[in-house]
This record gives C-alpha cells, structure tokens and sequence, in this order.
C-alpha cells in the first residue's frame, strides 16, 4: 500500500500532463505557425513539451528547499533528456516502419549537426558546472544565456518566407482542433470532465489570435499544477515514510529522491516529448520529430535547470552540494553526454535509419535503467561503472 498511493498519482498526473500540453501544443503551434520545419520543432515543440520539466525542476528546489531538492531537479533533467534522446527517436523510427509509411527514416544532417552540437557543447558547460561544491545564482544564469544564444541562432537562420494567415493555418492543419457543434457550457462541462482544455476554451470555435493565449495560460496552470503533485509523489516513493491526510502513514522506499526522479519525474515528463514527435513522424516531419528531442534536451539542460538555479540563488541564495550529490551528478551529465554522442554518431553518420538502430537505442535506455536501479541499491558492479565515469569527468578542465 506505501508505494501503490504515489504510483497512481504519478499516473494520474502524467496523464492530465499530457492533456494539458496537448492544448499548450495547439496554441504554441498556431502562434508559431510562421516558424521553418526543423526550427518549430527544435523551439517551439521543444519548449511545449519540456513545460513538465521546467515545472518539476522548480517544485523540486522550492518545494525540498534545499539540496535534495535541486538533485531532483538534476534527476528530472537528466533522465528526461536520456529518454528524450534514446526512446522517443527510437519510438519515431519503429512507428515509421511497422506502420508502412516508410523502410527508414531519413534526417537531414544539417538538423542532426545543428542540434546535436549545440546540445553537446552544453552538456559539456553543465557537467563543468556543476562539479562545484556550491552553486550560485550566476551558475544558473549561464545556463540560461546558452538556451538564449541557441533560441537566437534558431530564430535568426530560420529560412524567410510569407506568413502564413489563420484561414492557411487551418487549412494546412490536418491534426488541428475540430470546433464542437455545442452549447458554450456544455464545452466546458465535457471538457473538464475529460480534461480537454481544447473544448473548454474553444468549444465551437476554431483557434484564432484571441484565444490561443488564453489556451495556452490554462495549460500552462494546468502543468504546474500536475507536476507539483508529480514531485510530491516523488518524495512519497522516496522517503522512509510519508503521510496523507485523512489516510495515515506509510512506507516509501527510502532512497535519495535523485533516484526516484531519474526514472518516476523524467518519464512522467517525457510524455508529451514523445507524443509530438510521433505525431511529426506519422506525417512525414521526421526533421520536426527528431529536432523536437534534440530541441527538448536543450531546454532541459539549459533552461528547465538553469531558470530554477538562477531564481532560487537570487530570492535564497547558494545551494551548498554534499559529496555524494556532487559524485552522482557527475556520473550521470557524463553518461547522457556518452548517450548523446551515440545518438548523434547513428543519426549523422548513418544515411539512412532503420528499425535495428532503434533496438539499439532501446537497449542503451535498457542499460541506463539497470545502472540507475544497480547504483540505487549499491551494486558493486553498477559503482565501479560509477568511478570510471567520475574519472571521465575530472579529466575535463576546471572540474577539480
């Protein structure tokens, strides 16, 4: 009974998640419906469905206000970005061809150099930033100011074109929301009950300039919301023992929550990455649905940890780390850097990707599962792994 209170409102929550940003995805798409392909899903698909990680990250900190806080903000984070780079290209490529629509899927190297330099260079910055015994708010500001230098390049290199009306919009849309021939009231009812943002803002209407802020301000609650019960959850799985109102007290697993959120948080979070991108390669986007988790995993190492950082070190002040947080931190920005270079390396170097490059990718997210879960109950084997990482990453400059 410890464990089944905190997994089903983890469920509960991932699920109103990905309602929620469904109708955050709607609006931002329509308000950025004048964005390249490759750079709507690199911006603003990417910053749609990283909402839950940015959230998480903030609740974590506030929340646990302190540093087992921000290790579950680096454990939301981090997993996030190696499912995002490991499943969701994986779920992309094998939905492509079990569904028929094509033998591979083809990425343009451009996207794949792109995006994949600039999400290396900034796993390189995180993991000197954070070998720190303590992190102050300036930490969290240049984190920050990367995610701005590579939004800007996007934005800048993004191929000029006409822009696109809201009639073209709706024409071109094929997934778009379909007005509900109803009463306004009746919209709402049924959309809260089935927790369709989507209905209970538009209802008969089609999406325009005049409520596309607002769908996109409800969502935005509506995640924040979700992922504050997402980290409560979390610290229920993780703690020796929790209570609930009116229920009483029970046992946790007594872990580190750093554990809790590398596996529970980022998939929870990841949700929404994965359905946009398997949206984008249902129809043909396949530049869209792999810059989307390039694109996600810069948000998330950029901005999801480092907005969080820099609010907590103004209005707090410094987060003094502990050694084992700062070790563990250490091995897992070295191993997401390690999986994220066999990423690029399949996707750049290979012309074409087909359904055994997915395996592969699932097999590698297989193993960071059994390392976290190894290093969480101190497997001798999984920490030796652990020390030959930490080693990788004092042997980088201005990490000692």
């Amino acid at each position: 009974m410890g464990l089944i209170i905190p997994i089903v409102l983890v469920a509960i929550c991932s699920v109103v998640i990905w309602r929620a940003v469904d109708g955050f995805s709607t609006a931002s798409e329509y308000l950025g419906r004048n964005l390249s392909d490759g750079v709507r899903g690199a911006t603003i698909n990417a910053i749609a469905s990283s909402m839950p990680e940015l959230f998480t990250s903030i609740f974590f900190l506030f929340y646990l206000n302190d540093v087992d806080g921000f290790s579950g903000g680096i454990g939301t984070t981090a997993g996030s970005a190696i499912f995002n780079g490991q499943i969701i290209p994986a779920l992309v490529i094998l939905v492509v061809v079990f569904s028929g629509a094509a033998k591979y899927v083809k990425v343009s190297q451009k996207v794949i150099l792109r995006d994949g330099i600039a999400l290396i260079g900034a796993e390189l910055i995180l993991i000197i930033l954070i070998s720190r015994e303590t992190l102050y708010w300036w930490h969290g500001g240049i984190l920050m100011l990367m995610y701005g230098v590579y939004l800007t390049y996007m934005l800048w290199s993004m191929t000029k074109g006409e822009k696109m009306t809201t009639d073209e919009f709706h024409e071109q849309s094929d997934d778009g929301y379909e007005p509900k021939d109803e009463k306004r009231h009746h919209a709402v009812i049924k959309g809260g009950m089935t927790i369709d943002l989507e209905r209970m803002i538009l209802g008969r209407n089609r999406i325009t300039d005049a409520n596309a802020w607002p769908l996109l301000i409800i969502s935005t609650l509506t995640i924040a919301l979700s992922c504050y019960f997402l980290v409560l959850a979390c610290e229920w799985i993780g703690s020796e023992s929790y209570y609930v109102p009116f229920l009483g007290t029970f046992e946790g697993l007594g872990i580190p929550i750093l554990f809790v959120a590398l596996i529970i948080a980022s998939m929870a979070s990841s949700i929404p990455d994965t359905i946009i991108s398997m949206k984008d390669a249902q129809k043909g986007n396949y530049d869209d649905a792999v810059s989307n988790a390039f694109g996600s995993n810069m948000f998330d190492v950029c901005f999801a940890l480092g907005f969080p950082l820099f609010m907590y070190g103004i209005l707090i002040g410094p987060i003094e780390m502990d050694q084992f947080i700062i070790e563990l931190s250490a091995e897992l920005r070295m191993l997401l850097l390690l999986m994220t270079l066999v990423v690029f390396s399949i996707f750049f170097f290979g012309k074409y990707v087909g359904k055994m490059k997915a395996y592969l990718l699932l097999v590698i997210y297989a193993f960071f599962v059994v390392y976290v879960v190894g290093r969480s109950t101190g497997n001798e084997f999984i920490a030796a792994i652990g020390s030959v990482l930490r080693e990788m990453v004092y042997m980088l400059p201005f990490t000692q």
